[in-house]
């Protein structure tokens, strides 16, 4: 059977990469410029080739093993609805350039490219057409497709846009992998097994008394806005906003909500039995990491590495989709849920 290596750039701490080697991939190299997200990936990835921590735009390709697919999840920062919406006129928004730039130095097979639901928002649509031009300019045919990661065993409400390209040359379009019927609950994620109180990056945050009497009053589901609060335990938001996500408790019998990678007060996913926030584990199970992977760093380093990183299972999908249309096995055709395919 062949061996598909892959070459990544914004690698983070190796959710799509653990994904792609679940899916049968091998990783020829990877590229992040965090240090600590660097050492988790070396640390969990066996046989990933070379990990090298640096600025994407001080990476020498010419010194990198060659690879037949290229993975690269550009920072999301100025897509995200939670950011200030910069787009490609950003500091972030520009970087998805490098991708292309490794695609025409390499020209792998094929690609896989990850990034906000949002990123088809910016710039009323402007920034993803400018982003899908450039990937069929450099001779790939492409499909984007917005995945909601709930629908491929992952236990979050985490939507994401996912471009997949095959080189021209190929003849293949991408089909998206089907939808699975069942979802996962974070009751399944959290406790079926419950996480061994030993279990690495699992440390408890020291909740504040008046945190703890707040969560006191907001049953499942509900946020610090929806819940009926006393007026001394209240929140004031400036001009009166509200944000949906503040000290939410999970529900545990449906998946939860997105996983972020930084928030100041009230922004880090709280139990829905417990009157606290969730452990850095916890949100890594609710990534679908296993328990045996372990993050490096402090604690908000690893609460970022999580927030930031690709559902490994949700990962997995993809690949095997991938690797399927690569082999020219039979794939049961989704309608794409985003304009711009092909």
């Amino acid at each position: 059977m062949t061996e598909y290596r892959i070459g990544e750039l914004f690698a983070g701490a190796g959710g799509m990469a653990l994904g792609a080697k679940l899916a049968g991939f091998r990783h020829a190299w990877a590229n992040d410029i965090d240090a600590d997200a660097c050492r988790t990936f070396r640390a969990n990835l066996d046989g990933h080739g070379e990990v090298v921590n640096c600025p994407v735009q001080d990476l020498d390709l010419d010194r990198l093993a060659p690879i037949d697919g290229l993975a690269f999840g550009f920072p999301c920062n100025d897509f995200s609805v939670v950011g200030e919406r910069n787009g490609t006129n950003g500091h972030f928004g520009a970087l998805y350039e490098w991708g292309v730039h490794a695609l025409r130095h390499f020209r792998p097979s094929f690609f896989v490219a990850e990034n906000v639901g949002g990123l088809a928002s910016t710039r009323k649509g402007g920034d993803l057409k400018l982003i899908l031009a450039a990937l069929r300019a450099a001779n790939y045919n492409i499909v984007p497709h917005l995945y909601r990661f709930e629908e491929h065993g992952v236990p979050q409400a985490r939507h994401r846009i996912i471009i997949v390209g095959f080189r021209e040359d190929l003849g293949i379009y991408f089909r998206p992998p089907f939808p699975r019927q069942q979802r996962v609950t974070c009751r399944e994620a959290l406790e079926r097994p419950p996480i061994p109180s030993d279990a690495p990056n699992h440390e408890l945050t020291k909740q504040h008394p008046r945190v703890v009497a707040r969560l006191g009053y907001i049953k499942p589901g509900q946020n610090a806005f929806t819940a009926d609060i006393p007026e001394s335990l209240r929140l004031r938001m400036r001009s009166g906003a509200t944000i949906s996500l503040i000290y939410k408790r999970l529900h545990p019998d449906r998946p939860a909500y997105t996983v972020t990678g930084s928030g100041g007060g009230g922004t880090h996913m709280y139990h829905w039995k417990e009157p606290r926030a969730l452990t850095n584990r916890e949100r890594a199970r609710l990534q679908t990491f296993p328990d045996s992977f372990v993050f490096h760093g402090g604690k908000e380093s690893v609460r970022k590495q999580i927030g930031m990183a690709v559902p490994p299972l949700g990962a997995r999908e993809i690949f095997s989709a991938l690797l399927d249309q690569l082999q020219h096995r039979k794939v049961r055709p989704v309608k794409c849920l985003l304009r711009h395919s092909h």
